[in-house]
């Protein structure tokens, strides 16, 4: 059982179906996490800063 670290919400996320890198969103309070390592499961907060950073060098590029 992998535990949002910012409601503690159940995540319902099964460690050997998720890869490194991949985003995962609490289903309660909206927070996405990237999966930092598999084994053991471990989640780093995404910060909307970085999201707005991707965003405008999206745009950049077209």
């Amino acid at each position: 059982m992998v535990l949002c670290p910012e409601c503690d919400t159940d995540l319902d996320i099964v460690e050997d179906e998720v890869d490194e890198g991949e985003i995962v969103s609490c289903p309660e309070c909206g927070t996405d996490f990237e999966v930092v390592t598999t084994n053991p499961l471990e989640l780093n907060r995404v910060s909307e800063a970085e999201d707005d950073d991707e965003e405008e060098a999206g745009e950049d590029g077209d």
